[in-house]
């Protein structure tokens, strides 16, 4: 808590110091307190080798994690009494870090992928971008249409929006829409997620094996005739 002089009034640095100390204050909170920094008097142990050894004073308990040149590490502290553990701080807080930031590489970043399109875009091209869509769609992205009018194309919005409607309709079994064809000024715009049906598509592809591949066969050159001897005295 902040205390202030009864001849000086609170001014707007105070208050940035009280947040920066209240912030300091909840940080520390947070942390595992260790060794020198336990409080209570006793505490419910736990050896490195996960033996439960009763209620102790917190010196013994200390000692204890001294002698076996580990830490003692509060690990419940909001027990009664706090439930402390003997343990290998720096390389317990070494493993956490390492958990994190290999579930961090394994998650999948949805993106989303966007691609144009024109009222006069032909059939075969909506088909390209199609499975352009699908593509992104089974790797787990979101697909994003924008159909873009040109001059005196605006007026012929249903265009666009017949074209939206079919693409939606050919992606159904692995999309779902999950914004409907809206106006954005110009832009007739479209939005896909991945359905749960994807999910085992691309996995049936990503396991497909390659047993199918033809390899090339190699011929070997017939061998020559052996010259009997009726051939040689003609």
């Amino acid at each position: 808590m902040l205390y202030y002089a009864p001849d000086r009034p609170p001014n707007a640095g105070d208050a940035v110091l009280c947040c920066l100390l209240n912030r300091r204050s909840a940080a520390i909170r947070d942390r595992l307190r260790i060794n020198n920094r336990i409080r209570a008097r006793e505490v419910r142990l736990i050896d490195e080798d996960n033996n439960q050894l009763g209620i102790v004073p917190l010196r013994d308990a200390m000692n204890l994690a001294e002698e076996r040149g580990l830490d003692l590490v509060e690990v419940a502290p909001n027990a009664v009494p706090p439930v402390c553990r003997i343990m290998d701080h720096g390389k317990y807080r070494y493993e956490q870090t390492k958990k994190e930031r290999e579930a961090r590489k394994n998650q999948k970043q949805v993106e989303l992928k966007q691609i144009r399109l024109e009222p006069k875009t032909d059939d075969h091209d909506i088909d390209v971008k199609t499975n352009q869509a699908r593509r992104f769609l089974l790797e787990g992205d979101k697909v994003k249409f924008n159909l873009r009018f040109r001059g005196r194309e605006i007026v012929h919005q249903e265009i666009g929006r017949d074209i939206l409607e079919r693409i939606a309709e050919n992606l159904r079994d692995i999309a779902t829409v999950e914004q409907r064809p809206l106006m954005e000024g110009k832009v007739l715009s479209l939005t896909l997620s991945p359905s749960v049906k994807a999910k085992p598509q691309q996995s049936q592809r990503e396991r497909q094996p390659r047993e199918n591949v033809e390899r090339p066969v190699r011929i070997e050159p017939a061998p020559e005739a052996a010259t009997t001897n009726e051939e040689r005295e003609d």
